[in-house]
Order: structure tokens, then sequence, then C-alpha cells
């Protein structure tokens, strides 16, 4: 099944109230395990997770073309053979079929437009991942977010690999146990470090980027003064250094 929705919440129960675990982008594949009333008990494509989502109408397939490449790409209609702006949109990393196109604008689904300058051909590959990091940048935190209306800390940087569509665990813990780690004193750019429930990612030698609970966004910190601060006030101290040019 695919997912034909902006976003859908991936909860840990059956149930509305229940804890936010991850999400699901535009154009994101899925397994359904089990039907239980107005939930789906299911398993993401990309990176195998588990849990429930409300029951709607999903498509079966979809042959996607190109991927979002802002951080938030408007969606279009069109009345009278011009381009009206809507109030929904799909966020970076979607896939998207293209059924037409008009100057300025691809066709993804009926009467369903998005602009050129959003969109990227699907097997295009980023190698400045800073540039992908930074887009996030004051993006709220989030627990299970994926977004830029809401992300977590191993979701920053699993939609790197997302976007180019390379396999990387969702959660910390198995970001932990799948990254090659190495001992290091001076960090570099593109170093992921893991503390028990937190990572972020070297932008440098010295700056680290990462959604940060405490300061309730995604922000750019001292790389020194992180670890600093996060052994003094969570009293964590790093479990493992990889980097991301590993992977």
């Amino acid at each position: 099944m695919i997912n034909n929705f902006s976003l859908i919440n991936i909860y840990e129960k059956p149930k509305l109230y229940s804890k936010l675990s991850s999400q699901m982008i535009y154009g994101e594949k899925f397994k359904i395990i089990q039907k239980k009333g107005k939930w789906l008990k299911i398993k993401t494509g990309y990176d195998n997770y588990t849990g429930y989502i409300r029951n709607k109408k999903f498509l079966k397939e979809l042959n996607p073309i190109f991927k979002i490449c802002s951080i938030k790409a408007k969606i279009f209609v069109f009345k009278k053979n011009k381009p009206i702006g809507t109030k929904k949109f799909l966020y970076f990393a979607s896939t998207i079929t293209k059924k037409n196109e008009k100057k300025k604008f691809i066709e993804f689904e009926k009467n369903k437009w998005i602009k050129k300058k959003d969109v990227k051909k699907i097997n295009y590959f980023e190698k400045n991942y800073n540039k992908i990091f930074r887009l996030f940048l004051k993006s709220k935190y989030l627990w299970g977010g994926k977004t830029s209306d809401g992300i977590d800390c191993s979701s920053l940087v699993q939609i790197y690999f997302l976007y180019n569509r390379i396999f990387f665990p969702r959660d910390t813990r198995d970001q932990i146990k799948f990254c090659k780690g190495r001992k290091k004193k001076i960090f570099s750019k593109g170093d992921i470090i893991f503390w028990k429930g937190h990572v972020g990612i070297c932008l440098n030698r010295f700056n680290f980027i990462h959604a940060y609970g405490p300061k309730k966004r995604v922000v750019i910190m001292p790389t020194n003064q992180t670890i600093h601060h996060i052994k003094k006030t969570a009293k964590l101290i790093i479990k493992k250094i990889s980097n991301i040019n590993n992977y």
C-alpha cells in the first residue's frame, strides 16, 4: 500500500490518545499486518517500522518520478486555467508521480499541482547533507515527528538517508546497532554522535545540529558544549561515534 496523504501519524497503540511513535509522508510504502476496527497495524516499507494508523483509502500502487526537495511544497489547484494555492502541503522527501504538467507546475493527483522548483527527479542524490539538515533549523521538536512541522532527533538524522533512498533505521537505539563506531577526540564534518536516546550530526569540526528536546526545536550548538551539557543535565555519555559518509 502507498500513503497518499501529506502526513499520517503512526501510533504505538490503536488509540488516538496513544503515544505518537512515527509518521509517514506522501508516497511512503507500507504493509498491512492486521486490521483492527478503524485501525491498521502496519510495517513501513522504508525502515520496517511497525505501529498503528487510522484506516483510510490508500493507494495500491504509485510510480514515483519526483521527490519534494523544498522543506514544504504548497499544493495548488487550477480553476479557469489559473493556479490557486491551497492550505495543504507536501513535505520534504515525499515522492510523487506525474500525471500532467503546465509551464511551472506538475500534476501529481487529479487537479493537485506542485511547482516544478519544489521537486527533483527521484534518483537525484543530494551529497550536501548540511544543506538538508539546515532546512530543518528552528523546526519544533516533536517526539515521533519527521517533518518541518515537528521532528525528533533520530528522524532528523534519518531524513538525509530517506531523501536519498538509502536505508537507515528510524529509532536511535536501532541506529546505534546499525552504525559502525569508532573512538575519536577530535570531531569532523559528518560525524554522527550517539547517546542513549539521543543523536545528532556534526556540521563541521566545531558545530553540531540536533533536534533537542530541552530546547524544543532543531538547534545548532558548539559540539563540545553540547557534549558537556548533555553529560551535566541528562547524566549521559557518548555511546558511539560514526560518520554519515560510511553509508
